[in-house]
Formats: C-alpha cells, structure tokens, sequence
C-alpha cells in the first residue's frame, strides 16, 4: 500500500532515459527545482483543484514534438478566439441594437428675402 505523504517528507523523482532535452533542459535551469514544481501543483489546483492527474493525462504525449512552440501555438489559439468573440459581438451588437429611428427632417426657416422672392 502506498504510504501517504506528510509535510517534510522527502519524495523522489527520477528521469526516463529517454526524457525529452527540453524537460531536462527546464529541470537543469531551475535555482529551486522543488520551489518550481510546488508553483506547477499549486496552479494545477488552482485550475482543477486535486485530482489524479494520471486520469487526466494522455501516456503519450507530444506537446514538445510538434515543431512548433506550445507557446506559440497558445498565441494563435488566443489569436484565433479572440477574432471569433470580436466577430460575436458585433453580431450580438447588430442582433439587440435598437433599431436606428430616422430623424424628422429640420423644419426649414424662411427670411425676408425668400417670402419676397416668391411674390
């Protein structure tokens, strides 16, 4: 049975031989490694609150394999999304405007001059 981990306890990690450069080159940047991964928990739960991530995560991954940046690909995703809300709201906007009342044509005004000009 798996004993349930205390504050204090020391927990262990290993590697897979075949780790990606860039986890390893992510894990080799950090000044605190376990300061690092208790922020990447802590914004896990604040997202999704406690769960197993086991449930969750795909056994093959390759989000770092694709050729492109996950961060670029959250750019254009974030791009992408925010045109279709822009294109939604304007929709939205034409759907619940009030419609545009025609003003009444100004009443024109007549001086001297135009009263004699027509006698």
């Amino acid at each position: 049975m798996k004993k349930t981990k205390q504050p204090g306890d020391n927990i262990s990690l290993k590697t897979k031989k075949t780790e990606d450069p860039l986890v390893m080159q992510w894990l080799n940047t950090q000044s605190n490694l376990m300061d690092s991964l208790r922020y990447l928990v802590e914004r896990e739960i604040a997202s999704h609150g406690v769960r197993n991530l086991q449930a969750f995560v795909p056994m093959e991954r390759s989000m770092l394999h694709s050729g492109e940046p996950l961060l670029q690909q959250d750019a254009d995703l974030r791009t992408q999304l925010a045109s279709g809300l822009g294109q939604l709201a304007a929709a939205a906007e034409e759907i619940i405007a009030p419609p545009k009342v025609q003003e009444p044509a100004a009443e024109e005004e007549f001086d001297d001059d135009d009263i004699e000009a027509w006698s």
